[in-house]
């Protein structure tokens, strides 16, 4: 008898990730597929979606090869990916330029220009946040002041994995999870803040009409179907973004608004369910539409491993990271006086600070490679202890699940349950944004007659908490550096 499966696909920034799940979130398949970032100028990221296009051909064949040994039937398709990013399209459904991505950080003559029509705190109210850098509305007034002739011929703005969606589909659409990282989503009104748009000279109709997370967009098209493997008029779900599909695969809701989670991934975010929108008065977090149909707060310092990959990458590329991290475990709390700041990209929460830069401060003689390695491990999570402060007082939470690549660090996890004063638990399995979309497309397949069941059936059971790593000595010299180097 044949396994009924579903199907997910998560854009994300080094990669594409497809799974295949059952009913019960067992793991049939799972391929990831590489594809390159461009930097053409410093602060810039980019890509290509059509690198996007062949990564995701070859994971969907690979997983469509694998089912077919398995006698594995997939029933749905659902999307995630990175947030923020624009894809500008023309009247053909052409890609006008390559992507702008949620870390590019060019616009921020843009977001001074947006405050400057609409108060902060109006923005705040309306949209759950303040103008962001990274978010796609500034990358929009970006194109139209920089690129004016290819602006003239924008028509419409899409989210990467909506425009897979189309692509896969032929079908517009926007859910609320990823398009309330766009800027102009009225979380009052959970749709798009046409005055908002006018205001700034934007047309409202670049922006996709808007569905459920839940809900099926368009089927698969022959072209896909023939080149994938797949069958043709699979239904394709709307899904969501990167962190809340992420989340809906640990099994965080509304409904359990004591339990979130901490990401170590490129990114290291703080994820609190909401029953409401409730937005921090300054939008020194970010309050998002979550997957489920209610909100969540995020927390995001945008280099937690991608710190400790750089590290790697330019101090020691032929030492294995274990190795590193075992130098790190034999330094004591606070790294003999070593502090990083974690500002490798600029930084979100709670500076909101594009040109914010990474630093180490403290160094001597006495200080080796381990120390540098530590500090850097501190520097991330108290960048993150900085963010819950924040949302604390709207969404306190009670304890964390683990995910992301750092979760597989028991001293990372312990280092952060010190430096957030929270019970962190790692989980029976790490589940990420892909196998989320999975989940999200399963009342969609009729493996579960809702998202709750699909969640209560597929969400992993969570282990005992981490030891917490005394975090006291670090958090101090850690925010003397920060108010030092980059004072409110």
């Amino acid at each position: 008898m044949s396994v009924p499966v579903t199907l997910g696909v998560d854009l994300g920034t080094s990669g594409v990730k497809a799974v295949a799940l059952d009913a019960t979130g067992r793991v049939l398949a799972e391929v990831t597929e590489t594809y390159p970032l461009l930097t053409p100028r410093p602060g810039w990221t980019e890509q290509r979606p059509t690198d996007w296009l062949a990564g995701t051909r070859a994971a969907l064949s690979a997983i469509a090869a694998r089912l077919r040994e398995l006698n594995a039937t997939p029933l749905a398709l659902g999307l995630s990916g990175q947030m923020h990013g624009l894809v500008p399209l023309d009247a053909h459904g052409e890609v006008l330029r390559p992507a702008l991505l949620w870390n590019d950080q060019r616009t921020g003559a843009q977001v001074q220009a947006i405050e400057a029509r609409l108060p902060r705190a109006e923005l705040v109210a309306r949209t759950g946040n303040r103008a962001v850098t990274g978010f796609q509305l500034p990358k929009i007034l970006w194109m139209r002041d920089e690129e004016p002739e290819l602006y003239a011929r924008l028509r419409h703005a899409l989210i990467p994995k909506d425009y897979l969606g189309y692509v896969l589909t032929g079908v517009l659409a926007a859910e609320p999870s990823d398009a309330s990282g766009v800027g102009a989503l009225n979380l009052a009104r959970n749709d798009w803040d046409t005055d908002l748009l006018r205001e700034l000279g934007v047309d409202p109709s670049l922006f996709p009409p808007l569905v459920r997370s839940l809900d099926v967009t368009g089927t698969l098209n022959a072209d896909w179907a023939a080149q994938t493997g797949l069958p043709a008029g699979l239904p394709i779900v709307a899904g969501g973004g990167d962190n809340a599909a992420a989340g809906i695969a640990l099994g965080l809701t509304s409904a359990r608004p004591d339990v979130g989670s901490l990401s170590l991934g490129t990114s290291g975010v703080v994820f609190s369910p909401l029953t409401t929108p409730t937005p921090d008065s300054e939008g020194r977090v970010h309050l998002f539409a979550h997957a489920d149909g209610g909100y969540h707060l995020l927390g995001v310092t945008l280099s937690a491993a991608g710190s400790l990959e750089w590290l790697h990458g330019r101090l020691a590329p032929d030492v294995p990271l274990p190795t590193l991290l075992d130098e790190a475990l034999a330094v004591p709390p606070g790294a003999d006086g070593v502090t990083f700041l974690p500002y490798l990209s600029g930084e979100r929460s709670p500076l909101m600070n594009p040109q914010a830069r990474a630093a180490f401060t403290g160094l001597s003689l006495a200080h080796g490679r381990g120390h540098l390695v530590r500090a850097v491990l501190e520097g991330s999570v108290a960048a993150l202890a900085d963010a819950y402060a924040v949302m604390a007082p709207i969404a306190p939470l009670g304890s964390l699940l683990s995910t992301g690549g750092g979760a597989r660090s028991e001293m990372w996890l312990g280092l952060a349950s010190g430096a957030l004063g929270l019970p962190v638990h790692p989980t029976t399995a790490r589940p990420g944004a892909a196998h989320g979309a999975a989940i999200l497309a399963m009342p969609a397949a009729g493996l579960h007659p809702d998202l709750t069941a699909a969640i209560d059936a597929t969400r992993p059971d969570a282990l005992e908490a981490v030891p917490a790593i005394d975090m006291h000595a670090a958090l101090s010299a850690y925010a003397r550096t920060r108010d030092a180097l980059y004072p409110t």
